[in-house]
């Protein structure tokens, strides 16, 4: 049997200013060609397939788009809600669409309820475990859960252990929403932390043929049987060296027997440049940079003038611009520390200063001056 483990499309999202629709409907159209080259039998989506719980008519269409061709292609589809995802929303008419080989899981009561797929060598339970929120989620648990992610995550997979166990020896895939172990964030990615602790322990996981999971952004392997696909598309700057796709996950008669990496079309590469305007302009080492998505950060002592406008003339797709002076080291002090015993025209002069990364000279200071005059007066 062959499996296809994806997550964390956001659909709807955009990338700073970048709209992402046509990138994320060529990831979907390679996904379902996957679908068909490679005769995958089921593809499982590991939680936020939307960016949003209110996800935009865009979004929409394009996910119900995708799912109707993934069923045309021969696959069954076993989808699970993520943390940006409305579970209730998402999962609407789930028992109707049950019969039409597209299973959503978005309800803490269907968490042992298989999707049972057979191939030659007898049936594969799917189990479906939705993101968790804690509190939200406890009162639908055994009354003995405890809090936590590890608490109310572990609780639902010992009911998924109840039903495996009763079933006989059934080769087993499980998809789960949540950081697990220590897999490595990035920083597109919610935060999901409840009184400090984010992660569970990947030994809650032990015992499954395969566990596809979703919300890290970076594909990972924690272990042979326990994934991260990562998102399909770059949503940060700290992503920029991943390599997206999805898994082909491949099972035997007995449990797993290899796992493929499948890349995702790219399209546009991220990265990041650093120096000063004028070698950013001059330098052709950056000529390799000049259709990428960029993220700028400029060195210069005092904010250039202009800067975007004359960077884009070179780099026509700058999403992110910056400007740390080289050899300026911040302010560690809070607020309140750093503007205590100042006047208003000098915590003025010293915001414009840190701003542009220079002191007013002698006409600006004038004039700041006259305005700070000028709104004391107008409010007497």
């Amino acid at each position: 049997m062959r499996l296809l483990h994806t997550s964390d499309w956001h659909l709807g999202r955009s990338l700073h200013r970048a709209d992402l629709r046509d990138a994320q409907a060529a990831f979907l159209d390679g996904l379902v060609e996957t679908v068909r080259s490679e005769r995958v039998d089921a593809v499982v989506v590991a939680g936020d397939v939307y960016d949003r719980a209110v996800p935009s008519l865009d979004a929409v269409e394009l996910c119900e788009s995708a799912l109707v061709r993934l069923r045309e292609a021969g696959a069954r589809v076993v989808l699970i809600s993520g943390n940006h995802d409305s579970a209730r929303r998402l999962g609407f008419g789930s028992r109707l669409v049950d019969a039409s080989g597209v299973h959503l899981r978005t309800r803490v009561g269907d968490c042992a309820d298989p999707v049972l797929i057979d191939d030659v060598s007898g049936p594969v339970a799917v189990y479906g475990i939705p993101y968790l929120e804690p509190e939200a989620v406890r009162g639908e648990l055994p009354p003995d859960t405890g809090r936590g992610h590890s608490a109310v995550l572990g609780a639902a997979l010992s009911a998924v252990r109840a039903d495996l166990s009763a079933r006989g020896p059934l080769r087993s895939v499980v998809l789960a929403h949540a950081w697990v172990g220590q897999a490595t964030a990035s920083e597109s990615e919610r935060d999901i932390t409840v009184g400090g602790v984010a992660s569970v322990p990947a030994s809650l996981f032990d015992g499954f043929t395969y566990s596809a999971l979703g919300h890290l952004h970076g594909p990972q392997t924690l272990s042979e049987g326990l994934r991260y696909s990562g998102s399909p598309l770059a949503y940060s700057f700290s992503e920029a060296l991943h390599v997206k796709g999805s898994w082909l996950v491949e099972l035997s008669a007995t449990g797993l027997a290899r796992v493929e990496a499948v890349p995702a079309p790219v399209p546009r590469r991220l990265s990041t440049v650093r120096g000063s305007l004028s070698h950013l302009l001059g330098s052709s080492a950056y000529d390799a940079q000049v259709g990428d998505w960029l993220q700028v950060t400029l060195t210069d002592p005092a904010r250039p003038d202009e800067a975007m406008a004359r960077l884009t003339a070179r780099f026509p797709h700058i999403l992110v611009l910056r400007h740390e002076p080289e050899g300026v080291t911040a302010d560690e002090r809070s607020y309140t520390a750093r503007v205590a015993g100042r006047s208003p025209l000098e915590i003025g002069a010293a915001f414009a200063e840190h701003v542009r990364g220079a002191a007013l000279d002698d006409d600006e200071a004038d004039l700041l001056a006259q305005a700070f005059e000028a709104d004391r007066l107008a409010a007497v």
